[in-house]
C-alpha cells in the first residue's frame, strides 16, 4: 500500500469515527491526530472530495466530513479515487510475447481480483469497528 493510500484512509478512518456527531474536522485536527504532514493531507482530501468521499465546510468551525455514511464507502473506492484505472492491469488486446507472459499475466490478474475482492467487503465502519476493539484490548487488565 502506497504512502497516499495509507494516510488518505488515515484521515478517513478520523471522519468516520467522528460521522456521528455531524462536526466536521479540520485539516490540522486530522494531520495531529494521524501524524500526516498538512500539505500533504490537503491535496488528498480535495482528492477525495473531488471523487465525493468528503465534503469540506467553509467557516470558523467548517471542515471536512464524510460525504455518505461510514458503512457505504469501502476501501476498493478509496483506492481507485487515489490511484485512478492506472494502477490497475489492463487487458491488452495484443496476444502475450510468450507463454511464460501469458501465465504471468493470467496470475496478476487473479491476485489483483483478490485484492479488489477485499477491499470491496472492507467498509470505513469495519475499520473503525476493528480500531476500536484494539483500543479495547490495550486497555484492559490482565491478573
Amino acid at each position: 500500500m502506497s504512502s497516499k493510500n495509507e494516510y488518505a484512509i488515515l484521515a478517513l478512518i478520523e471522519l468516520a469515527a467522528h460521522y456521528r456527531s455531524g462536526e466536521p474536522l479540520q485539516i490540522r485536527q486530522i494531520a495531529q491526530l494521524q501524524q500526516i504532514p498538512d500539505r500533504y493531507l490537503e491535496q488528498l482530501l480535495a482528492t477525495l472530495r473531488r471523487a465525493g468521499l468528503v465534503r469540506s465546510q467553509r467557516g470558523a468551525k467548517g471542515g471536512y466530513v464524510l460525504a455518505r455514511e461510514p458503512w457505504n464507502i469501502n476501501l476498493l473506492e478509496v483506492m481507485d479515487c487515489l490511484e485512478g484505472s492506472d494502477a490497475k492491469p489492463t487487458d491488452s488486446s495484443s496476444p502475450p510475447k510468450s507463454v511464460e507472459t501469458a501465465v504471468i499475466l493470467e496470475l496478476w490478474q487473479e491476485v489483483n481480483q483478490a485484492a479488489n475482492s477485499v477491499l470491496q467487503r472492507w467498509t470505513l465502519q469495519d475499520l473503525c469497528d476493528k480500531r476500536d476493539a484494539r483500543q479495547q484490548l490495550d486497555i484492559m487488565y490482565y491478573i
